[in-house]
């Protein structure tokens, strides 16, 4: 019985949330902070992390998506699919409800996101998950926003 306790806490704390959710959860976050909120405008909109500044994306660059696929692939799927929920949420049509910076912030420092940002407690609420910090560069990050541009079928976010 204990082994089944660890065990579930342990793959918990392993498992990952990223972004998505119900319809109201997937609005880009308010820009002001909430009224009590330690966060900065930039912050609720951007998340929290070491990207400090909105990314403001370019054309698609074959490359780098080529470098976030492999990263993605070898660090996300376990936990993440595109078309569907799987431990965390499905990251195709991510970047349609989350800027470029939210969703490296999320990567970079998913913990402090999920204890301090609103839309952090409100994935580990709904996928009843950790995002595990799997060790992954600003470049890294970078690379698998690239990566999940060209899986969104939606519109872009871009900023």
């Amino acid at each position: 019985m204990r082994r089944m306790i660890f065990l579930a806490v342990a793959v918990s704390s392993l498992a990952v949330a990223c972004g998505g959710g119900d319809k109201a959860a997937q609005a880009a976050p308010a820009s002001a902070p909430a009224a009590g909120s330690d966060l900065s405008a930039f912050e609720v909109e951007h998340g929290i992390g070491p990207v400090k500044e909105a990314l403001v994306l370019g054309a698609v660059d074959p490359a780098l998506v080529a470098q976030g696929k492999t990263v993605f692939e070898g660090k996300c799927t376990a936990c993440h699919k595109m078309a569907e929920k799987y431990v965390g949420p499905a990251l195709g049509e991510v970047t349609t409800r989350r800027s470029p910076t939210f969703i490296m912030n999320m990567i970079l420092n998913p913990q402090e996101m999920v204890e301090r940002h609103p839309v952090g407690k409100q994935l580990l609420a709904e996928h009843m998950t950790f995002m595990a910090n799997q060790g992954i560069t600003v470049e890294e990050a970078r690379a698998i926003v690239e990566y999940l541009r060209t899986q969104a079928t939606g519109t872009v976010k871009t900023q």
